[in-house]
């Protein structure tokens, strides 16, 4: 058995519990809600919830799939609850979020992957928070066009989905899934228009030169935002953490990601796909009007 790693001091967890905090908890309890803060451990909760934000996790709390980096349960979903789209609307309404990030689980066992639960929620926040911008972050649908169509047809504000880790690493990581699938999935959001979204984790025994090669292939489909984190083990029973990339490494990386044309990039130990979201959809708007602005000049 492989001796789990200490985490270095950069990666520290500041637990904060104030008044958004319990009120968050509150409305959630209250709806019979989920959120992926809890079921995947997202570390930054206790920071999002006490700034009064939280991703809502759609579909249940069981994923038909078998993640190794994830802490989400696996097995068979019950029978999904129809009501879940409005009473997302209403916690929205509750919480006076102006920006709302929605993800779900796996539910391949469905003819239509949820996707019609994925419509009817996005559907049903906007006519209750119209002035409430709605991020995604969706899974790939085994790649089946018509059910991702379903949901870019709802336009969300942005479209997001990870490709998680490199190539090289999804037989071990995500064995249900396909890079170039994934790549797809993006590429289909994009043609569409949206604001496309995807994010990494480090720490699974990738190479820089894949993390390179794997921010090429993003920024050749024109993925808008690009998130790079630290992989943290959730339970024994999951990946261990291979190593711990520096502050520093993630710099490094951020700054090539830039320089390789992509749009917004977002890079940290502690940095999810969903942290801070609303603070990357506000910067990824002034980027496009300083682009239209750019291209105003120039005509």
């Amino acid at each position: 058995m492989q001796a789990k790693r200490t985490r270095p001091d950069w990666i520290k967890i500041r637990l904060q519990i104030n008044q958004n905090f319990q009120e968050v908890n509150r409305h959630l309890r209250g709806n019979h809600l989920h959120t992926v803060c809890e079921e995947a451990r997202c570390p930054n909760r206790h920071e999002c919830w006490s700034r009064g934000t939280a991703t809502l996790l759609i579909l249940g709390e069981v994923c038909t799939r078998s993640c190794r980096f994830c802490a989400i349960q696996t097995g068979r979903p019950g029978e999904y609850d129809r009501l879940e789209p409005l009473r997302v609307a209403k916690m929205v309404q509750r919480m006076g979020l102006k920006h709302v990030v929605i993800t779900s689980v796996n539910r391949d066992e469905l003819p239509d992957g949820g996707s019609e639960v994925w419509a009817e929620t996005i559907r049903k926040v906007r006519a209750a928070n119209p002035g409430t911008t709605v991020e995604v972050l969706t899974p790939d649908f085994k790649g089946i066009a018509w059910q991702v169509q379903k949901v870019l047809e709802t336009r969300p504000d942005v479209f997001g989905h990870n490709l998680e880790t490199v190539p090289s690493l999804y037989r071990q990581v995500r064995p249900q899934a396909k890079y170039r699938r994934s790549l797809a999935v993006l590429r289909q959001a994009k043609e569409f228009g949206l604001i496309t979204k995807t994010g990494i984790m480090l720490g699974l025994d990738e190479s820089r030169e894949e993390v390179v090669q794997l921010m090429k292939d993003v920024r050749e489909i024109g993925v808008d935002i690009f998130t790079i984190g630290q992989y943290l083990q959730p339970t024994p029973r999951h990946l261990p953490v291979k190593r711990f990339v520096s502050p520093e490494e993630f710099a490094e990386l951020k700054k090539i990601g830039e320089d390789l044309g992509l749009p917004y990039v977002e890079a940290g130990p502690l940095v999810r796909s969903s942290y801070r979201a609303e603070v990357q959809y506000a910067r990824m708007q002034m980027h496009r009007e300083r682009s239209k602005e750019d291209l105003t000049n120039i005509i």
